[in-house]
């Protein structure tokens, strides 16, 4: 039985680490998820060998957590940063990155499996390079020093959101390990 639950716990997991793509908290739901699974187990099942999550295990994920928002939020305000962005460009580019992470996905929905992750992926950069160059417009620098700025914001929001899928990808396989030793 604990195969199965161990599988449902990483389908859960699997299906929270996608919500990265569209800028959702899918690491933190990770966590979340896999802390109710180990207290739910642990209050089913109360295993005397310590079998299943332990808090131990939680805690792995939530500093993964912690790693992953910090690569996230430092691959795009560095570059972005270094090319000359302001406050409002940055603040565009991440709005711009939520609704294009969505759009993305949305469009790109024919195509299986890939096609959503893909298109989530470009599309929230096209949104951050959209939104700083707006910002940067209406901050008065010109079309050029926008698409300079923007451009920074695509490459920083595609490394970013990058880094924090691979951690996502890692904290799954923790979880996975720890619910099946």
């Amino acid at each position: 039985m604990i195969y199965v639950w161990a599988i449902l716990l990483t389908l859960a997991n699997m299906l929270a680490w996608l919500a990265n793509l569209v800028t959702l908290p899918g690491n933190w739901l990770i966590v979340i998820i896999t802390a109710l699974y180990a207290w739910l187990y642990a209050w089913l099942y109360a295993p005397a060998d310590g079998s299943g999550v332990g808090w131990t295990a939680v805690i792995v994920l939530l500093v993964l957590a912690v790693i992953g928002e910090i690569l996230e939020f430092v691959a795009g305000a560095v570059i972005a940063g270094k090319r000359g962005g302001s406050r409002r460009g940055m603040a565009l580019a991440v709005v711009g990155t939520a609704f294009g992470s969505i759009a993305g996905a949305f469009v790109s929905l024919p195509i299986p499996i890939l096609g959503p992750i893909v298109g989530a992926l470009l599309g929230g950069g096209a949104g951050a390079f959209a939104g700083a160059w707006l910002g940067e417009l209406w901050k008065g620098k010109t079309s050029a020093e926008g698409t300079h700025v923007g451009t920074g914001a695509f490459y920083g929001r595609l490394l970013g959101t990058s880094g924090k899928l691979l951690v996502g990808a890692i904290m799954i396989v923790v979880a996975l390990v720890a619910a099946v030793t």
